[in-house]
């Protein structure tokens, strides 16, 4: 069972503070508001959480382990640093979590199609397998770019028997598959259901997606009490949406000693066009049917972004993010293409892992916070996926450069 859930609501209209919300054209209102339903009583459903609980055990292959990185952490000096290893969960991420308590919703709501988006291709990738697992037809939405840089993860989903819909409007990366995939709901929602995967959108996916997904830091809570005897001293993690994120921020907010930093994509430069950092550069607004921070310019046109990392390029963040900055839980900083590459390339030479492209935002920020730390003090990273699908992104801009320009 998911002891968390149901403890952090947002308020009745799917608040946290300023952010947050329900901003849908009049055709959604009603498919919200039956999901909102349908979510509500599944969660206090014994035999839907034991079937999600069974499925994360049997078929995810959870609990995901807890390591420490000593080559990683005696070479930068300073803290000990663990890492959650999500990337070795079934499809190599932790977007599995909340694809399969999704689609299991889906199932129970009676609905015989699935509609997703995806931006590196994991979740993508996560909704063809749990609607392959199901038998649900499953149609996914990405921007023609990240097709190009994430073909690996095309040819996984369709080998799944997903329908890959490529997306030409806009900058074609993931707001333009979002805006499509939320199009084709608009006009199928009697039979199908948009498994969004993040914690975005209009309530209550901010806080579905965050539930289904904490039970990774459940786990790191439950993990660090065994193995290390108390709780880490930070947290560190990256975001994009900020679904990983605030699945392991979830177990210990209240915990005010642990310090909780999310790390966002800094592209090239904190210049319009150049980054994804909402904090370092995004202002209140309404992005896609939530209110939170979003890169826009003075008349609230969204900017474009960039980053090496296609699932952290995104114009808005997660409201329950924008929640956590403003009351300062959480702290938030960015690190660029290069500093990211760089931690791809040690994280791999010094403990065999390749980490993805997102993960690896994290790690560098950890190889900056490590050295400043005291030895005894334990930084816990969420490793939230593998890096296989970025090999041939991370070779062509190793040939290229630093990949900042």
């Amino acid at each position: 069972m998911n002891p968390s859930f149901g403890q952090r609501d947002p308020d009745a209209r799917g608040y946290y503070g300023a952010y947050g919300g329900r901003f849908v054209p009049e055709t959604l209102v009603a498919p919200v508001e039956e999901l909102e339903r349908a979510y509500l009583a599944a969660r206090q459903d014994r035999d839907f959480l034991a079937t999600l609980h069974a499925l994360l055990s049997n078929y995810v292959g959870r609990p995901t382990p807890l390591y420490e990185a000593r080559r990683l952490s005696q070479s930068l000096g300073g803290a000990r640093i663990f890492f959650k290893r999500e990337d070795l969960a079934h499809t190599g991420a932790h977007k599995i979590n909340n694809a399969l308590g999704q689609a299991l919703l889906a199932q129970r709501m009676g609905k015989k199609r699935v509609i997703a988006e995806t931006g590196a291709g994991q979740h993508g990738v996560a909704t063809a397998t749990v609607c392959a697992l199901l038998g649900l037809d499953c149609d996914v939405y990405m921007g023609a770019e990240d097709m190009e840089r994430q073909s690996l993860n095309v040819f996984r989903m369709q080998l799944l028997g997903a329908t890959v819909r490529r997306v030409d409007a806009g900058a074609r990366t993931l707001k333009d598959a979002i805006n499509e995939a939320m199009r084709d709901w608009v006009t199928n929602v009697a039979d199908s259901y948009y498994l969004l995967g993040s914690v975005l959108g209009p309530h209550p996916y901010p806080l579905m997606v965050r539930e289904f997904q904490s039970v990774i830091g459940q786990e790191a809570r439950r993990q660090c009490l065994e193995s290390i005897g108390r709780l880490p001293d930070v947290i560190v993690a990256c975001v994009g949406g900020g679904s990983n994120a605030m699945g392991i921020f979830d177990a210990f907010i209240e915990d005010k000693d642990v310090r909780l930093i999310g790390v966002e994509a800094g592209g090239y430069r904190i210049e319009p066009g150049q980054h994804a950092a909402r904090f370092a550069g995004g202002s209140g607004g309404v992005l896609q049917g939530t209110r939170s921070y979003v890169l826009q310019d003075g008349n609230g046109n969204i900017e474009l972004t960039h980053s090496i990392s296609a699932g952290l390029d995104y114009a808005a963040v997660g409201p329950e993010h924008a929640w956590l900055h403003d009351s300062e839980r959480a702290e938030y900083t960015w690190i660029n293409d290069g500093d990211a590459l760089a931690a791809f390339q040690r994280l791999a030479r010094e403990e065999g892992i390749l980490p993805a492209l997102e993960s690896s935002h994290a790690v560098a920020h950890v190889c900056r916070l490590a050295p400043t730390l005291k030895r005894d003090q334990v930084v816990l990273v969420n490793l939230s996926g593998r890096g296989d699908k970025d090999v041939i992104s991370v070779q062509k801009a190793l040939a290229g450069g630093n990949g900042n320009r």
